[in-house]
């Protein structure tokens, strides 16, 4: 500056000594000329020269010390500026109202059952084999079983027997009734001969025990007849039993669906309840159970919508739904059962593939989420620089939610909008004034 204004007091000099050799040079040009000539050559030259000695004066005087007190306040600006750390700034952002829960499950179907042999035999025939779709009640396999129609022969002989058996214990308890009904008549006719006196007291006693005895025995009689109907009833029970045996030689599936394990073949000898035979599975319709977290179990309901991937389909998302829950948490885990229906009229999904199932799950109050690269972890605890309203840094302890990597969930300690500083470093200390960049956006005021 102090160059400057010597510069601006030469040039004053300059222009003062030039302002009064043109004076100098009028007045001698007055008195040399006489009155009412033109002027000559040589006078408007050294008037020319005069002009622009002083347009260059006024470059100097002007424009130019004006240009350099600015660029001389730009430096120090910028050397102002450049004192102060820059730090890259971003702002604290809500998360969506609507999150994706995306977890893991395995495609189960929602109908499976074995199928087992009730019979003891050899297998005659086998109708279908892994793969093959079936209906309800069709035939898969055939069992011969040569013993179990003798046993079924020898149970109609046992049932002819008791009935025969029966048969003879009516006709007993049918004597029996006729002997007590002749003791009957017999009693009371000795007994009005006792009321005449022509009998002893003596032979109408006998009569009268008599008949008491045969009424005894008929009782008997019918007690046998009840035991040999009831031996008559189980025995033609084992025939209705040893038939059910025969019809389970004809193997039948038990709903419709598809084959998935073969373990017979033709001639191979089964044992009744042991062998297994098939496993069929409905596979229209299929489950997949998922383990939700805690923190999102209150938001998943029975009806809410899901989509299935699979990785080895890329690009297909197969529409599911919520079918149950098991409204309770799995105190190990901490996580809430949850099932999840998906139709599969096309087949393209099967059982046993793995699945990663998404859930739009409504937040009530979505958290903040922050980069990751503006979490510092310290001794008391995860902090994070805040860039206060005057420029200065201040580290505010937080509480984290889930880690997506790149982003932070954050439950507690900050505020939307306020401004973070990215990867902070040792120049970035609590209370140091900052040049933020980054953001087109001042820091938040704090709130009341």
């Amino acid at each position: 500056m102090n160059e400057i204004n010597t510069t601006e007091e030469r040039l004053r000099g300059e222009i003062e000594l030039l302002k009064r050799q043109l004076e100098e040079q009028k007045k001698r040009s007055a008195s040399e000329e006489p009155s009412g000539k033109a002027p000559t050559f040589r006078s408007l030259l050294t008037v020319l020269a005069l002009l622009a000695v002083l347009a260059v004066a006024g470059y100097y005087l002007g424009y130019l010390p004006r240009q350099r007190r600015e660029q001389v306040l730009a430096a120090e600006a910028q050397s102002t500026s450049e004192s102060l750390p820059m730090v890259n700034v971003v702002k604290v952002k809500r998360s969506s109202t609507t999150g994706n829960l995306v977890l893991p499950g395995n495609i189960q179907a929602v109908t499976e059952a074995p199928i087992l042999a009730r019979a003891s035999g050899y297998i005659r025939k086998r109708y279908v084999d892994i793969g093959d779709r079936v209906q309800a009640g069709q035939v898969v396999a055939e069992i011969e079983a040569p013993e179990l129609d003798q046993q079924i022969r020898q149970a109609k002989a046992a049932v002819d027997q008791a009935n025969s058996g029966v048969q003879q214990a009516e006709a007993s308890l049918q004597q029996g009734r006729s002997n007590e009904n002749l003791a009957r008549v017999t009693a009371e006719r000795w007994k009005k001969l006792l009321d005449k006196g022509v009998v002893s007291r003596q032979d109408n006693d006998t009569y009268q025990m008599q008949w008491a005895a045969q009424q005894a025995n008929v009782q008997a009689l019918e007690k046998a007849v009840a035991a040999a109907n009831s031996n008559a009833g189980a025995m033609e029970a084992n025939v209705s039993r040893l038939n059910d045996l025969q019809s389970y030689q004809t193997v039948r599936s038990p709903f419709a669906g598809v084959i998935t394990v073969r373990n017979i073949d033709t001639g191979v000898l089964v044992n009744e309840g042991n062998t297994l035979l098939y496993r069929v599975a409905q596979t229209d319709r299929l489950r997949t159970y998922l383990n939700v977290p805690q923190s999102d179990a209150e938001s998943v309901r029975v009806g809410q919508t899901a989509t299935l991937t699979i990785p080895d389909l890329p690009g297909r998302g197969f529409p599911g739904a919520v079918a149950r829950t098991s409204h309770a948490l799995d105190p190990a885990s901490r996580t809430l059962l949850v099932e999840v229906q998906v139709a599969n009229s096309s087949g393209q999904l099967v059982p046993g593939m793995y699945a990663q199932v998404d859930l739009s799950v409504p937040r009530k109050n979505p958290p903040l989420v922050i980069p990751g690269d503006t979490l510092v972890i310290r001794a008391d605890g995860p902090q994070v620089a805040v860039l206060r309203p005057d420029g200065t840094v201040h580290f505010t302890r937080v509480e984290l939610g889930r880690d997506f990597g790149a982003t932070l969930e954050v439950l507690s300690g900050l505020e939307e909008g306020q401004l973070l500083v990215v990867n902070p470093s040792d120049a970035t200390r609590e209370g140091a004034k900052v040049n933020p960049v980054g953001s087109s956006e001042k820091a938040p005021a704090k709130k009341n």
